[in-house]
């Protein structure tokens, strides 16, 4: 367990950052993007200023689309595409790999106005595994396909498919290396995100990852499973995770934020702060964090870890970009 002199200057960090983003102002529309959690040892400055600049290109994507009066689920599923296909970032190209040396990817998407979601997990050759969610949700019957089913499923939708070498960088081949000889520990954190509030008042989450570093093959963590690591729901909030997945999934962690809202009244603040800080740091391993934007259009972006990329804006001219707290 996090000891507690951390713990109080990580929830004094959050309420202070949080104070500064909103405004008791009603937004047309909201987006908050993230690029994953985790720590800061050894980014260097030119590094930092490298997924600075990333993530304000991914969060003009979404902007832009906004600003034209897109729908939610379009622009939260469009800039996950972006990020998927950015090899810097655990999710599509740059994906990490599993202990067989094999890209594994998870994607799910959720529409808060029906609550109609779409998931895949441990796919091998989906060039945007956001994409395939999106058609599960749209032109299946069910949630999440898996596998071979999930790929074949998407190489009938007419999505683009590509050889599992497609998703690998250098950078993820070193970093396998260095876990096969222990010099590295498996890395539970690292995925994609985006939630948004548009002008007509819906919200949408959608979240993509390659998984930890070094995973058993076919181990599947959050972010497919609808409540754990993606939730939506126009009546409260929308959530996208990044974390251990495990944990995320023992917590129920973005279901879990949208019904102490719902039941309670917390406001979406107070709401993540007691999931991160009071239910899921007090778990083993627990690192990460959440992004979410409510009906309102109020942000929060709360995090257990040294670092969590992310990126946000509104119609009333809010807008920034962090990586630290």
């Amino acid at each position: 367990m996090r000891k507690i002199p951390t713990l109080l200057f990580l929830l004094a960090s959050a309420l202070i950052f949080t104070q500064c983003v909103n405004t008791d102002t009603k937004e047309e529309w909201a987006i908050v993007l993230h690029g994953g959690a985790g720590s800061a040892a050894g980014m260097s400055p030119s590094e930092r200023d490298h997924y600075m600049d990333l993530l304000n290109q991914a969060l003009e994507t979404g902007t832009a689309m906004l600003e034209q009066g897109a729908r939610a689920i379009d622009v939260a599923m469009q800039v996950v595409v972006w990020m998927e296909d950015c090899p810097d970032f655990n999710a599509g190209k740059g994906a990490v790999v599993n202990s067989e040396g094999i890209h594994e990817l998870d994607a799910a998407l959720m529409n808060g106005r029906d609550l109609k979601a779409g998931a895949v997990a441990g796919v091998r050759d989906i060039r945007n595994p956001i994409l395939a969610a999106r058609h599960v949700m749209e032109d299946t019957p069910h949630v999440l396909l898996i596998g071979e089913g999930a790929s074949a499923f998407a190489a009938s939708a007419g999505l683009t498919m590509v050889p599992n070498e497609y998703f690998s960088t250098p950078k993820r081949l070193e970093q396998i290396r260095r876990i096969r000889e222990q010099k590295e520990n498996p890395d539970p954190k690292g995925t994609v995100g985006c939630v948004v509030l548009d002008k007509n008042g819906n919200l949408a989450a959608a979240t993509s990852t390659g998984g930890m570093s070094g995973k058993r093959w076919g181990r599947v963590g959050d972010v497919p499973v609808i409540g754990a690591g993606t939730y939506a729901n126009n009546n409260t909030v929308a959530v996208s995770g990044t974390g251990h997945g495990e944990l995320w999934i023992r917590r129920c962690v973005a279901f879990d934020i949208n019904a102490l809202m719902d039941y309670k009244g917390y406001s979406v603040e107070e709401a993540a702060r007691e999931v991160i800080f009071n239910k899921i740091d007090t778990m083993e391993g627990s690192g990460g964090g959440v992004i979410c934007v409510d009906k309102n259009g109020r942000i929060a972006m709360e995090f257990n870890t040294d670092i969590m990329y992310r990126a946000w804006a509104t119609a009333g001219g809010l807008r920034g970009t962090a990586i630290e707290h």
